[in-house]
């Protein structure tokens, strides 16, 4: 059994309730740290059952390297434990802390929180706490905390032990990176971080400045969405499951507990509302890896400087609307 060193210093940390704001009253996201690649010629080389993922049903961030994952085909070659939704003031809880449906004890680590995972990569470490992690069994270090990056790993770095109909599905292939760069580059900024900006904000001015950014693209979204399935080339890309994690979240969390009212997807974006259900209702890797009662739970348990109370809401009713 692992033995993690015992961290006491820096729990703050991991506690979402003392989240640095800025002066102004906005949200600004630090950068992932641990930023190490799977690669061939490297000191991370793609290995079957070398490489371990620690993320929760309930962040968009980590929902995407569940998805790719499923995607490429990789659910033998890496696998994954689930978190406890209930993020408190030491952070990620596992199942043995908090018994949470779908929540996994940690086989690894035997590690009771998340920040535990960091303290054993870096007994120094003085970041946030964040999922997804891509933990190395063989070195017992984090190999990368950023899923933007993570995606592209599992996108190419397995393809020579897949099969071969896994392998030749890309989701950022060459001729169109150029355009699924500039697509994530605002959709970022404006709406998968735009809703955190909206939600965490602490004065009127930093609210609006966030809020009116984020529908501003949603309706650029729309527009760039009218019969259409997917948003670059006609084909299943990165840029897709990127946005796909924030819009499945937007009427169930983000519209009442992060004040993003403006409009509702199902009631204001028919053709966005209409891509998101068609990737979730005809996609496993969409639909297996989208847990509905750890999202909400998650978002109103979790942020007590929001929801004080931990009330979390029967609606929207259904969650997503069928096609």
């Amino acid at each position: 059994m692992s033995t993690l060193p015992h961290q006491t210093a820096k729990v703050d940390n991991a506690d979402i309730s003392k989240m640095r704001i800025a002066p102004d009253g906005s949200f600004r996201r630090p950068a992932s740290t641990f930023r190490k690649c799977i690669s061939n010629d490297g000191e991370f080389p793609p290995e079957k059952g070398r490489y371990h993922l620690y993320v929760s049903y309930a962040c968009p961030w980590a929902t995407r390297t569940l998805i790719v994952r499923k995607l490429k085909g990789l659910e033998d070659f890496i696998d994954v434990t689930v978190v406890s939704p209930h993020m408190g003031s030491e952070g990620w809880p596992f199942a043995d802390v908090d018994q949470f449906p779908g929540a996994d004890v940690d086989p690894i680590n035997r590690a009771k929180h998340v920040k535990d995972l960091y303290f054993k990569a870096d007994p120094n470490y003085e970041g946030r706490f964040t999922v997804p992690v891509l933990w190395d069994k063989k070195t017992s270090t984090i190999v990368n905390n950023e899923s933007s990056e993570i995606i592209r790993m599992f996108n190419t770095e397995f393809n020579h032990l897949i099969p071969k109909d896994k392998a030749a599905l890309d989701l950022y292939p060459e001729a169109h990176r150029a355009e699924i760069d500039e697509i994530n580059d605002w959709v970022y900024d404006t709406v998968n971080n735009g809703v955190y900006k909206t939600g965490f904000a602490s004065t009127q001015q930093a609210y609006e400045a966030a809020v009116n950014p984020l529908f501003n693209s949603l309706d650029r979204l729309e527009k760039m969405l009218e019969g259409k399935d997917y948003l670059v080339g006609n084909r299943l890309t990165e840029a897709d499951v990127r946005l796909f994690v924030t819009i499945i979240r937007f009427d169930p969390v983000y519209v009442g507990h992060f004040k993003c009212n403006i409009r509702t997807i199902r009631g204001g974006y028919p053709a966005i509302h209409l891509w998101m259900r068609k990737l979730y209702w005809n996609n496993s890797a969409f639909k297996d890896t989208c847990n509905f009662e750890h999202i909400k739970t998650h978002y109103y348990w979790s942020h007590t400087f929001i929801n004080p109370h931990r009330i979390v809401p029967k609606g929207p009713v259904p969650n997503i609307l069928p096609l």
